[in-house]
């Protein structure tokens, strides 16, 4: 189901439109799923194409839909700002929101060279080495929440077991008590599903989650400067920036970014993956008899978790012929472009022995590709595999609920029967 689209200025305006009716910024537009007709169609005939939005920042922004295209902007960080506007797509319904200043803060809202001291940071907790040394912890963090699934019979998928996983995962990496990831996966909820009636209580409740973020990690930071430790919260609290430790209010952004980042999207990932699985059995049948290594970035790839981040032109660039002037915002739609054919074969087909999925889930490369995709990839593959050990005859017993959110490609709740292995 696709939203009335955002009425056109006036047709002196030789800017291109959408081929389709389709609002990208209505949350509703997503409900029923991605709109995969309409985005062949944004390809096909208007891969990059001016899409209206009258009292947004230059009433409007160029939408960018194919993988080519995407990257171009990507790795071109001073023409194509992270910081100037910032990276989220906004909404009217994003009132009441962080101003832009402090959004700044944010490592996802900046631009090279402050991006990239800030980066290194934390880049060792995710690089392929430390992941490997992790896989051991993951898979006991895997079994451990299968096995308490299959206790439960049946339950809820993405509270039982999608979320658990990266929950602990980059709990671990930060240094989070166990008896606290509880709070932080509520809090996840509220400042990313902010669009959804069932976690926003009020307008201003993502500022309200937001600010209880902070509080929380200023305690922890607190506790980490009486006892260091060998994570995440304590080379934060020990990191030279040009000079200077980071600042609170730099420390608290850092920390919320990597908590809900480091959780929410990886969730939906495995969430949609079994989906995926279910709707396509000949596929689960195969990644329980081979486990196929290419199975993790098909499972990214299909669910495309973040649909779209913004940029801000600044300097007039030409973008597959289209004339994208200075301070105007361009869209980059990662779920439109991971299904152009020009990615890969069949891209509508899930297929777990792809080779050379060059998806665009992670970003389209440059100085903003995923910090945690590593992570990502191994929490999926882990997480399958224990599965098809421990509870191979998994089986939906109810309709999904999606998000409603034209940001995240998420779901709430996904009711399932654990089914065990049979005995040896």
């Amino acid at each position: 189901m696709s939203a009335a689209k955002t009425p056109q200025s006036a047709s002196t305006d030789a800017r291109p439109r959408c081929p389709v009716d389709i609002d990208l910024v209505n949350p509703d537009t997503f409900l029923a799923g991605m709109p995969l007709g309409a985005f062949a169609r944004m390809r096909e005939e208007a891969p990059v194409f001016w899409h209206p939005q009258p009292g947004a920042s230059g009433d409007g922004f160029w939408a960018v839909n194919r993988p080519a295209d995407i990257r171009e902007v990507s790795r071109q960080p001073d023409i194509f700002s992270s910081r100037e506007l910032g990276s989220l797509l906004q909404t009217g319904e994003q009132a009441g929101g962080d101003s832009l200043e402090t959004m700044r803060l944010l490592l996802l809202n900046m631009d090279p060279p402050e991006h990239t001291r800030l980066r290194e940071t934390v880049q060792r907790a995710f690089t392929p080495r430390t992941i490997r040394g992790l896989e051991p912890r993951l898979r006991e963090f895997a079994e451990g929440i299968v096995d308490r699934a299959v206790a439960k019979g049946e339950g809820d998928f993405v509270k039982d077991v999608a979320a658990e996983l990266p929950l602990l995962a980059i709990c671990e990496l930060m240094g989070i008590p166990a008896q606290d990831r509880g709070r932080i996966f509520d809090l996840s909820n509220r400042l990313i599903g902010f669009e959804d009636p069932e976690f926003q209580t009020s307008p201003e409740d993502a500022q309200v989650a937001s600010t209880e973020m902070y509080l929380y990690a200023n305690e922890l930071a607190e506790q980490r400067q009486r006892e260091p430790r060998q994570d995440i919260i304590t080379d934060l609290l020990h990191a030279q920036v040009d000079g200077h430790a980071l600042s609170v209010s730099e420390f608290d952004v850092f920390f919320l970014l990597l908590a809900v980042a480091g959780n929410e999207t990886t969730r939906n990932a495995i969430t949609h993956g079994m989906k995926a699985f279910f709707d396509h059995p000949e596929q689960w049948e195969l990644f329980k008899r081979e486990r196929p290594g290419a199975a993790a970035d098909e499972i990214i790839r299909w669910a495309t978790p973040v649909m779209q981040f913004q940029r801000t032109a600044m300097s007039d660039y030409v973008l597959a012929g289209q004339q994208i002037r200075a301070g105007e915002r361009v869209g980059l739609f990662y779920s439109a472009a991971n299904r152009d054919s020009d990615l890969l074969p069949e891209p509508d087909r899930f297929d777990i022995r792809r080779t050379r999925n060059l998806h665009v889930a992670f970003g389209g490369g440059g100085p903003h590709f995923c910090l945690g995709a590593n992570l990502a990839r191994a929490e999926v593959q882990i997480m399958f595999e224990v599965i098809a050990d421990r509870m191979p005859h998994i089986a939906p017993t109810g309709a999904l609920r999606p998000l409603r959110s034209m940001f995240i490609n998420g779901i709430k709740t996904f009711p399932v029967r654990y089914v065990p292995a049979p005995p040896a």
